[in-house]
């Protein structure tokens, strides 16, 4: 009877390495392997940097849901990033706590905290039921575009990851930025590049690593650019530098959503 019990465990745990072995072995070398370069629509000289901004609508948005994406470019080293977040987060009278919190987290994914501004606007208030001025989004991103010589913008999509009314006004201010300035240029590859962070559906945006797995399709490759983050350990502490948003559900989401493990960025069109 022990014999046979010994016997049915060690099957039980040979079937699991056999399922797990081939899965850690692909993440290990991944996760080696260097990310794929983001593609510029500007030259820039050899050895000079590329000028991304992030645009997002919540002090905490750029760990929750980019971290793959910003450890992936300072990995690569050619990319200077900066961040505009459009709100305090002040629903619950933490906008000042939220803010330092911000600056202390980006630290961690690598952006200096001069790169890091915040908004404080009476029309740009988070809440659900807070409706956000487009035009002011959009005077507010050309004066940080102009400023910093920002080559590549990137920001939620019109989902938004989790519907966040706050999320997609962001996204429709970055598009109508997007629109106004390639109306300007003689073609779409002179203008800026805007990528948007895909938004999945509620079973795939809590795969965790396994979304790893999950390869791009070649009719995709064109349109979606992937990062697997290198360290998504890094990206829970620089969640947990947000200690006033640190609750229990919010420790959940960093462990088993995508958004800690991968980003699917899509090329954003006019």
């Amino acid at each position: 009877m022990v014999l046979h019990q010994q016997s049915t465990m060690l099957a039980w745990v040979s079937l699991a390495l056999a399922i797990l072995a081939p899965l850690l072995y692909y993440i290990h070398h991944t996760l080696a392997l260097p990310p794929r370069p983001l593609p510029s629509a500007q030259n820039v000289e050899k050895g000079g940097k590329i000028n991304v901004l992030l645009a997002v609508a919540h002090p905490d948005d750029e760990s929750m849901f980019f971290g793959p994406t910003l450890l992936s470019l300072a990995k690569l080293g050619n990319y200077n990033i900066r961040t505009l977040c459009f709100s305090t987060g002040n629903a619950d009278g933490l906008g000042s706590v939220r803010k330092l919190e911000m600056v202390a987290a980006c630290s961690v994914l690598q952006i200096p905290g001069e790169n890091v501004n915040v908004v404080d606007h009476p029309a740009l208030q988070d809440g659900f039921s807070s409706q956000w001025d487009q035009s002011l989004i959009v005077q507010l991103l050309k004066e940080c575009v102009s400023a910093h010589n920002i080559q590549i913008v990137m920001t939620f999509d019109s989902h938004g990851v989790s519907g966040h009314p706050n999320h997609r006004a962001v996204y429709n201010g970055v598009r109508t930025f997007m629109m106004e300035v390639t109306k300007r240029m003689k073609s779409t590859e002179e203008g800026i590049q805007c990528w948007e962070l895909v938004s999945t559906s509620i079973l795939r945006k809590y795969t965790g690593p396994l979304e790893i797995y999950v390869p791009l399709y070649n009719s995709e490759v064109a349109k979606l650019h992937k990062f697997i983050n290198p360290s998504p350990w890094t990206s829970i502490v620089a969640m947990s530098r947000h200690q006033s948003q640190w609750v229990w559900y919010r420790r959940l989401f960093v462990l088993f959503a995508r958004y800690t493990y991968v980003n699917t960025l899509k090329l954003m069109k006019a």
